[in-house]
């Protein structure tokens, strides 16, 4: 594993694990919280036993799974490479936007009041009063970290599906591997406070978050693998009612980039029971994929941040949130390995009904 002064990824040399188990990832946004994310792929990557089929990004989890399925063109190693080099170009190129820090910013409470003023100014105007050359510091990032044109060559490897939210329709709208660019990856992580939406074949786009945070349906129609395991950044449930103006918007926040998914699992535990219950016909059984769920949550690792620290891209942060995921990963492994490709991990009657 890469230390936080690491250029490259430590690997040791083993031979390839002969108890594989196929599955797909679903990949939650959260800015850079999605560092989280990366510490979950990591450690599923450095185990061995996971061979990735498909993978569906929303917002930072869809710049997760592009970076991922670029660098698996050079086997684990590669995609563990990718990742971290990714990361490390987001801290690089946050620093030189961050807001200088105040010889009184030791003694305040807060946030730096300078980022509190740009905040306070994002409410007022729009991206497009307050960038009007439409300039997105992560377009250059993912250009540098990703060739798409070679992972449409080799789309076969990876199946990747990234949710984008239509501005004009409000449906949702996935791409696959063969449409992924750039444009539909920030168009995925476009929140329209900051950034202009991202227009790709006259259409216009924000955050996939809103519609789907991730969506799900593609890895149940465009793979063979029935497990999907999701990697959840945003907490599901916190302890104790937020009191303050900032753990309020916080904690709605979390619950409106929840919802979607939310509903999404109720759906599949209505599959689930119409096929356990007997109530298809033998002969369209056949016709319905049972689907089994697995979710690495982050509700208590990251209990302690809050929405603010989504814009946080310092290297010591997000490779504590690496290691927090890296952590989390190994735990889950310990004890769900077994349960994949047999039965689903998650009782979503009992967790989502």
């Amino acid at each position: 594993m890469a230390t936080n002064s690491d250029t490259t990824v430590k690997t040791a040399s083993v031979s390839p694990p002969t108890n594989q188990k196929s599955i797909n990832l679903a990949l939650q946004g959260g800015g850079a919280h999605g560092a989280f994310g990366w510490g979950v792929m990591d450690k599923f990557l450095e185990d061995g036993r996971l061979d990735i089929e498909g993978v569906c990004g929303t917002s930072a989890g869809s710049m997760n799974a592009v970076v991922y399925a670029y660098g698996k063109l050079k086997g684990n190693d590669g995609a563990r490479q990718a990742l971290h080099d990714f990361w490390k170009a987001i801290s690089d190129a946050g620093q030189k936007f961050k807001m200088p820090k105040m010889p009184w910013d030791a003694m305040m409470p807060t946030e730096n009041p300078m980022e509190g003023m740009m905040k306070s100014m994002m409410g007022l105007f729009s991206p497009y009063q307050l960038n009007p050359m439409n300039y997105n510091p992560l377009r250059e990032v993912l250009e540098k970290q990703v060739d798409f044109d070679e992972l449409h060559k080799n789309q076969h490897v990876t199946k990747v599906f990234i949710c984008a939210t239509n501005v004009r329709t409000g449906k949702v709208k996935i791409f696959d591997t063969h449409e992924v660019t750039a444009d539909v990856v920030l168009a995925s992580a476009c929140l329209p406070q900051v950034f202009q939406a991202v227009e790709i074949d006259g259409e216009h786009y924000w955050d996939g978050g809103y519609m789907g945070n991730p969506v799900l349906y593609p890895l149940f129609y465009y793979t063979k693998s029935r497990d999907v395991v999701i990697l959840h950044i945003n907490p599901i449930e916190r302890p104790g009612i937020p009191k303050t103006a900032a753990d309020i918007s916080n904690r709605l926040n979390e619950i409106t980039f929840n919802s979607s998914l939310i509903k999404e699992l109720r759906s599949v535990y209505f599959v689930q029971k119409l096929l356990d219950d007997g109530w298809i016909k033998d002969e369209f059984r056949e016709k319905l994929k049972y689907v089994l769920i697995h979710s690495v949550r982050a509700d208590i690792a990251m209990s302690d941040l809050n929405s603010a620290s989504k814009m946080n891209s310092e290297w010591g942060f997000l490779t504590m949130l690496r290691d927090r995921g890296r952590s989390l990963a190994g735990q889950w492994l310990q004890h769900n390995f077994e349960h994949l490709n047999v039965r689903s991990s998650v009782d979503l009657r009992k967790e989502f009904l």
